[in-house]
């Protein structure tokens, strides 16, 4: 099964520390909304007070100076609005550390290498090659085998030699990195947080924030992404745009050997799946060129069932609903993408890159309602039919410039990024009736919903060492649009004449406008620590428009975000790392909007324009040592949150439920992670990581009690990969999700299990055979449990699905025959090295 080889640099130790305060400002408007819902109101435009921003950031400091590691963080925003302030950080700074540095990878490859294997060597720093920094605006880690790997803030794990990712998608590799899961619907945690943000390459898209994350991440082949960069602990060059929570980053392939190189692959699954795709690289003189493009027909088809009793706060009396649904229809999806590189001159480099991504949103459905009184008497049951049609459609586009300076280390760069995402659906329902609920006349309806989302990135960044110091400035301005049109329509049966549903019908727009300046310097302080430091300056504009009421309202403010990092190093093979930091967590466009939208017919929702942004403080300690043989890592957390933003969820009538979000009195989160990877025999490799975790929530009921809720829960993946011979890789990976507070309950644990056979057939042509879900255990089960709300619900997908599929390969060198465990265990080359490297400072990658 694809795999996990989770192993971390060994770099030197620099030990950061950070305070950061903000100031904001608070606005306030108010309208009417919808009856029986939320105000619709512009709602408070709050602004919390200050925000102290602190966090950790690079692993690996230069041997004699530390190479910069951005600085990042969010700080307070008025309550209204999602801020859109990204980072990029670093991509490569040599470490004080052992020369080599193990890598977590997700599949199998390379013989392992011991930190013994390796001598320490002095290396001078390089400036950084364009292509190879393509990740470095954005304080992400290109993995390469002369690059280091891991930073203090973040783990990496790399995707291009899983034995399965030539068929899956990019949802299906983050499901196999450890504490990240991705449901069925799309849905991403980390540390079982939903506060997520996923960058490309260091730079936000609108491709994957909000309603469209899910869809495109299904719909991106994971076999276009060379790493992902786990960022528990964000630094102060990275913004809060998505979220502003922990960091997702997707580093994408990039190719710089001469000449060409091609590869193509299919895969045919049961139920009439299939995905195909083609890239291709080639680099000549000053020119380098480089795309892909892939189709896929995939999908779960699902079940579900709720069983819901609604209980009376005045006399205890329970109403009973049922409601089972059955959805199908696979998804079509398609993408292109492309890059072009080229060198004016030895100081020089352009860049320009494109990509497209389109999804169907076409299924069917029939859902079954029975509401059933306090007396106990039927009063409702009816059966509903849907049939929705539809696109999921991404794009993004951007340019770049690189200008190395007169001395070594010294880099201006210039870069801008477009991106956008539209989700579009029809859906037209029909009841048939065999009880109806009284007063209910439309038997025919339909609902037509758009939600486009555009963002406009450009930065600014310049760095040089100085003395033996390194230090970086940087600018960047970005823009946010967000549109949100809700279209429901009642459907005369005898006449087909359609009628606008004024209480499910509503239009809202939120423009958000941020420029940032930011500065960091980093030094050595002695053998065994090294610190940085950082500030970063905001201004934000906050625009929305509710446009069916007509209320507007605007906000701005300036934030001050300052930052600390450090690592120490205990000895030549263990490193310990700590990390801090505050983050705000600012709502998005759908938890602000206060317009009801149609879900089904016992389910409603509506955003909250009173919400406060969610302050967090997150510690960090993290040991990395060897054992058995293995890389060793060992990571204690904790997470505490103020005004957390929680769902809530309460009765409008007797049988619809609405769903909206409040700011709680706290919540916090506590946990160990802990990862094992490496060799068990020659052909035997292993990678097991776990989080023990425990998650607390204090929530207001429906009579405005504060209820404190609390569960513990392991999580944990196992994966084994054998090589059966030298041609063939047998891979297994069993993935158990703990149970999770949700809302007012919590999800119920998930296990997986999956199978991957790889054999090189000749050197240049793979066959696979890849085996998802094998024990069908894909489903999602939550619980919700006040004093008015008693639910249970069950939605089961379709598991078990085999693949067949080859790739063969054009051009470049022939491949040699893999082995098993991967690159994972093994150490790599260091850019770097200990105490006696060279002096000068190492360059500092870009922030943002």
């Amino acid at each position: 099964m694809p795999s996990i080889n989770y192993s971390i640099r060994r770099a030197s130790s620099v030990v950061l520390l950070c305070a950061s305060a903000s100031a904001s400002a608070q606005v306030s408007s108010t309208a009417a909304g919808p009856a029986g819902v939320p105000t619709a109101a512009s709602g408070a435009l709050r602004a919390n007070g200050p925000e102290t921003v602190r966090n950790v950031v690079p692993a690996d400091v230069p041997p004699v100076v530390p190479g910069a590691l951005p600085a990042a963080v969010p700080t307070t925003v008025p309550s209204i609005a999602p801020a859109i302030v990204s980072g990029t950080g670093p991509a490569d700074v040599p470490g004080t550390g052992p020369t080599t540095a193990p890598v977590t990878t997700l599949a199998a490859a390379v013989p392992a290498t011991t930190l013994a294997d390796k001598e320490e060597k002095p290396v001078k720093a390089d400036p950084p090659e364009p292509e190879a920094d393509a990740a470095a605006g954005m304080a992400s880690v290109t993995v390469s085998a002369e690059r280091p790997t891991n930073r203090i803030d973040r783990q990496v794990y790399d995707v291009k030699d899983d034995a399965a990712a030539s068929n899956a998608s990019v949802a299906d590799a983050l499901n196999k990195v450890p504490s990240v899961a991705v449901d069925p619907d799309g849905t991403v945690t980390l540390r079982g947080s939903t506060n997520v943000q996923i960058m490309v390459d260091g730079k936000p898209s609108a491709m994957l924030q909000g309603e469209s994350r899910g869809a495109n991440l299904a719909a991106m082949m994971a076999d276009s992404v060379e790493s992902i960069e786990v960022i528990n602990n964000p630094g102060a060059q990275f913004g809060t745009d998505g979220g502003g929570g922990p960091i997702l980053n997707l580093v994408t392939r990039r190719n710089r050997k001469p000449g060409g190189m091609a590869s193509v692959g299919a895969n045919g699954g049961t139920g009439g799946r299939y995905n195909s795709s083609a890239s291709g690289t080639y680099n000549e003189g000053p020119w380098g060129v480089q795309g892909s493009i892939n189709v896929r027909h995939d999908g779960r088809n699902s079940t579900g069932d709720t069983v819901r009793d609604r209980i009376s706060p005045f006399t205890g009396e329970r109403s009973h609903t049922v409601q089972r649904s059955r959805q199908e229809g696979l998804n079509d999806s398609a993408g292109i993408n492309g890059a072009v590189t080229y060198n004016l001159n030895a100081r020089d480099t352009l860049q320009a890159s494109a990509s497209y991504n389109a999804r169907s949103n076409d299924n069917s459905g029939i859902d079954s309602y029975v509401l059933t009184d306090t007396r106990p008497v039927v009063t409702s049951d009816y059966s509903r039919s849907s049939r929705r049609s539809g696109d999921n459609t991404g794009y993004s586009w951007g340019g770049r410039l690189d200008h190395k300076g007169d001395i070594d280390g010294e880099l201006f760069k210039l870069d801008l990024r477009v991106s956008g995402a539209d989700i579009s659906s029809n859906s037209a329902y029909a009841n048939t009736y065999n009880v109806r609920p009284a007063g209910r006349l439309d038997a025919q309806a339909r609902q037509a919903n758009l939600n486009d989302k555009r963002v406009a990135d450009f930065t600014a960044d310049y760095e040089r060492p100085v003395g033996q110091s390194m230090v970086k400035a940087g600018f960047k301005a970005v823009s946010t649009h967000n549109d949100i049109d809700a279209r429901y329509f009642d459907i005369n049966p005898q006449s087909q004449v359609e009628t606008v549903s004024s209480t499910r019908t509503n239009r809202f727009q939120l423009d958000e406008t941020i420029v940032a300046l930011y500065g960091t310097w980093q030094t050595r302080l002695n053998e065994r620590w090294g610190v940085m430091g950082g500030l970063r300056v905001e201004h934000t504009d906050l625009d929305i428009n509710q446009v069916t009421t007509g209320v507007r309202a605007s906000n701005s403010y300036v934030n001050y975000i300052p930052s600390l990092f450090a690592t120490y190093k205990v000895s030549s093979e263990s490193n310990l790392r700590f990390a801090y930091a505050n983050r705000l967590r600012r709502p998005g466009d759908y938890e602000l909007n206060p317009f009801v939208i149609y879900l089904d017919e016992f389910n409603v929702r509506s955003g909250n324009t009173k919400l406060k942004p969610t302050r967090t403080n997150s510690f960090e300690l993290g040991y990395e040592s060897r054992l058995f043989g293995m890389d060793a890592n060992l990571r204690g957390y904790y997470r505490k949150d103020s005004d957390a933003i929680l769902s809530r969820r309460y009765f409008i009538n007797q049988s619809v439920l609405l769903s909206t979000s409040d700011n709680g009195p706290g919540s916090a989160a506590s946990g160990l992670e802990f990862s094992l990877s490496g060799k068990l025999m020659p052909t035997l490799t292993l990678n097991a990581s776990g989080n023990l975790a425990r998650s607390e929530q204090r929530i207001l009921d429906d009579t405005g009690q504060s209820n404190r809720r609390a569960t513990n829960s392991l999580s944990g993946r196992v994966r084994l990969s054998y090589q059966l011979t030298p041609q063939t890789t047998v891979q297994s990976m069993l993935n158990a999700q703990g149970r999770t507070l949700v809302g007012q309950g919590y999800r119920e644990p998930t296990t997986t299990f999956n199978f991957t056979v790889r054999h090189a057939y000749t050197p240049r042509l793979d066959l696979l055979l890849d085996i998802q879900d094998a024990f069908n255990g894909n489903k999602m089960a939550f619980v919700s449990d006040t004093s008015t709300l008693k639910e249970n619900s069950l939605r089961r997908y379709d598991g078990r699905v085999m693949y067949l599929g080859m790739r063969y390969r054009f051009g470049g060198a022939t491949p040699p025959p893999r082995r098993a465990g991967g690159a994972g265990p093994g150490a790599r080359p260091d850019a770097g090295s200990g105490a006696g490297a060279s002096t000068a400072p190492a360059r500092m990658p870009g922030g943002r």
